[in-house]
């Protein structure tokens, strides 16, 4: 109760003491009705929420309000803030790596087909596929190919929240394949005259139906922070084609509220807190600097003209010449004081013990809003091997996570355009493909395999991985591609080409030793070819002993022959 309320109670007790019992009841009443969470998080009254300034909105007002300005700080920690630009390109090394390849799974049962049929179909879908994915042809900027496009396109979600994606088609030579990847920056999406209709139709350059359904982007001419000198212009891009039902754009995003429809940049949580550790790092960095100049100031008792001894810092090595103001320190340097000025010796007391710890607690709270455990964030593996491969484990539940997401928002959609094209064009059959969703389905099914998470004891975990195999709880091909990145299969088909190399090897060293005539003869009476067969009888026996003992012995130079069995 505040302290007008108890006033006006003291005065009514004192001229209505009835009147006064009974507001005391209707409060205690009160009291009672505002229970649950009233009480705690939603109370009004208690003195450590009072003055929490708090406010909230629907998603638009929340989120898509404040995105122009999440977007340009975020990009600025990226730039200049060390432990921000860590945890995006960790993001992006761990969930994308080299790009996510892709392993063709056709569906047998579905399509009716062999297993053999299924796995020459699926190897003639990696040839084609590899011709337009690892050409920068692929790219409308022709600069990337396609596993390079997925590092740009997750890198610039991370940043910005967003990631536009067009797919135009466009011919060129040496290139069977006319579809093109485009990507296009969250900037520019954006509604026209950047305004959002009253309406919510067109927010933040989405636009959608009376049901809520997106129906078009709507994408500046240029960037809207660029200086570029034209005129601004938008153009309207519809969300899937009216007769194909294609899909035009690709809008990477993840979504926390229900009616979003812009993304939110990775780092937007902890924007405040990487700022102030980027201050703080700077700080320190500079007292450190500081502290290890060492400036000695003359103090005289008229301020005469002239040079002070050791005439202080030279003319090259000084930044701020111009600023009559300005004291610029440096190492060994003498510097002159006016008169009556004193100088006092200030111990900084840098580098600062307590700075890695206070470095790591702020860090720990980083990683747990962005689900990168503390010593992968910093890449400060310490800890036991218990408490490492704990914290690897759980992130590799968030970059699993992550990557599924890039495979079926991204890396999916294109693939089955491709192949729409391919199978279109005659260089592909798949019989149904147009005709029945259901077989076209079994066509497009496909894995995306990304970079392997490393081992920190590799033979205790691989023998782990032949446990599960063994006891059915996993596959070869599942622990290949968790523990390697590879193909079961591929490494098959290796392994046989290289089984087969090594035994022609084998044989023909074996063949070697085998050979008859006078080399592998004289070889194994211990002599040389072309010796007299004198000498050849000497050298059978050694300083003196008997020719028994030497056949006992065995024939010297003769060596075991290894079938190819063993």
């Amino acid at each position: 109760m505040n302290g007008i309320a108890k006033a006006i109670d003291s005065v009514i007790a004192t001229v209505a003491p009835q009147t006064a019992l009974k507001r005391t009841a209707a409060r205690k009443k009160m009291q009672i009705l505002n229970s649950g969470y009233s009480n705690y998080g939603a109370n009004t009254t208690k003195k450590s929420l009072i003055g929490w300034n708090y406010a909230g909105g629907s998603a638009r007002e929340d989120i898509n309000d404040n995105l122009s300005v999440l977007r340009q700080r975020s990009r600025d920690l990226y730039m200049g803030v060390p432990i921000a630009t860590g945890a995006v390109k960790t993001m992006r090394t761990n969930v994308v790596g080299r790009g996510l390849m892709l392993k063709p799974t056709v569906d047998a049962e579905t399509l009716k087909i062999t297993a053999a049929q299924a796995q020459q179909l699926e190897k003639e879908i990696t040839r084609e596929w590899a011709l337009w994915a690892e050409s920068p042809d692929c790219d409308m900027a022709r600069i990337d190919n396609f596993y390079e496009l997925q590092q740009l396109a997750f890198l610039n979600w991370l940043a910005s929240g967003d990631t536009l994606v067009l797919l135009p088609t466009k011919k060129r030579i040496n290139q069977p394949y006319d579809l093109r990847v485009q990507l296009v920056e969250a900037d520019r999406l954006s509604s026209p005259n950047n305004f959002d209709t009253f309406d919510n139709q067109i927010v933040g350059g989405v636009e959608v139906d009376k049901d809520g359904e997106v129906v078009a982007y709507h994408f500046s001419k240029h960037h809207p922070l660029s200086y570029a000198n034209e005129r601004m212009e938008w153009q309207r891009v519809e969300a899937y084609g009216k007769k194909t039902g294609r899909k035009n754009v690709l809008h990477l995003m993840c979504r926390e509220r229900i009616d979003q429809r812009r993304g939110v940049p990775f780092l937007a949580p902890v924007i405040e807190a990487l700022k102030q550790l980027g201050r703080y790092t700077d700080a320190e960095l500079i007292a450190a600097v500081i502290s290890g100049l060492f400036t000695v100031f003359i103090e005289k008792e008229s301020n005469e003209d002239g040079e002070p001894v050791g005439s202080g810092i030279a003319e090259e090595d000084l930044i701020d010449e111009e600023d009559e103001n300005s004291l610029e320190l440096g190492p060994g340097a003498i510097l002159d004081l006016a008169e009556g000025e004193k100088a006092h010796d200030i111990n900084p007391g840098r580098p600062n013990k307590n700075f890695s710890g206070f470095i790591e607690a702020i860090c720990r709270q980083i990683g747990a809003a962005l689900e990168i455990p503390y010593e992968l964030l910093l890449k400060h593996f310490t800890s036991s091997y218990s408490a490492s491969r704990g914290a690897l484990e759980e992130a590799w539940k968030m970059f699993k996570m992550y990557r599924a997401w890039m495979a079926n928002d991204f890396c999916q959609p294109v693939y089955e355009e491709w192949l729409a094209e391919a199978v279109a064009k005659g260089r592909i059959k798949a019989p149904g493909f147009f005709t029945d969703p259901l077989r076209r389905k079994a066509y497009c099914k496909a894995q995306w395999n990304g970079p392997a998470r490393g081992l920190l004891n590799p033979v205790q975990e691989v023998g782990a991985a032949v446990t599960r195999v063994e006891n059915g709880f996993s596959t070869r091909s599942a622990e290949t591609m968790e523990m390697a990145g590879g193909d079961f299969y591929s490494n098959c088909d290796q392994l046989k080409q290289e089984e087969k190399k090594l035994k022609e090897v084998r044989k023909i060293a074996n063949a070697g030793e085998q050979k008859p005539g006078s080399a592998a003869g004289q070889q194994g009476n211990g002599t040389k070819p072309g010796e007299p067969a004198e000498q050849q009888d000497d050298n059978r026996t050694k300083h003196g002993e008997p020719e028994e003992q030497q056949d006992s012995n065995g024939q010297q130079g003769e060596k075991p022959v290894r079938s190819d069995t063993e």
